[in-house]
């Protein structure tokens, strides 16, 4: 046995035998059926923020999300490699903001306090425009530079 606490959750021969299980049926399948695919409890979070993007209210129905809630679900579904599309699909279009100093500001404080991809943004009705004079850069323009270096995106070194 491990020096490791135990979590509760199950015992540690439990746990090897679920993986050598899973690694039994990827051989079996063609190895590559399990990489791209998300474990069951990533799947249901995947679904729940979703949800809750196109209901625009917290897991509990009663709140309604605000721009930063909206922001950290769409950064990640993002980070599950959640397509834009599906996204834009979820989410009801936002009221445009106007670009004024105060939103210009806040932007810079909350891009530099979280790192939300720039893409994430345009989900809480803050424009291209916008993101330019607060000085965060879109991240596409960064990719489309780096691919033309050379260098791979996480999506490319993945397939």
């Amino acid at each position: 046995m491990s020096d490791a606490p135990k979590t509760g959750r199950a015992s540690e021969e439990a746990v090897n035998k679920r993986r050598a299980a899973r690694h039994f049926n990827d051989v079996l399948l063609g190895g590559s059926a399990g990489a791209n695919r998300l474990d069951g409890r990533t799947a249901k979070r995947r679904l729940r923020l979703l949800e809750e993007l196109k209901r625009g209210t917290s897991r509990s129905g009663k709140r309604e999300l605000k721009p930063i809630d909206v922001l950290l679900r769409v950064q990640a579904l993002l980070d599950l490699e959640e397509p834009i599309a599906s996204l834009k699909k979820a989410c009801k279009a936002p009221r445009p903001v106007a670009a004024t100093a105060v939103v210009i500001e806040g932007v810079r404080s909350i891009h530099a306090a979280y790192g939300f991809s720039p893409s994430a943004y345009q989900f809480v009705g803050i424009d291209d425009a916008t993101l330019r004079k607060a000085g965060v850069q879109k991240r596409d323009a960064l990719r489309k530079t780096e691919r033309a270096g050379g260098s791979t995106t996480r999506r490319e070194r993945a397939a």
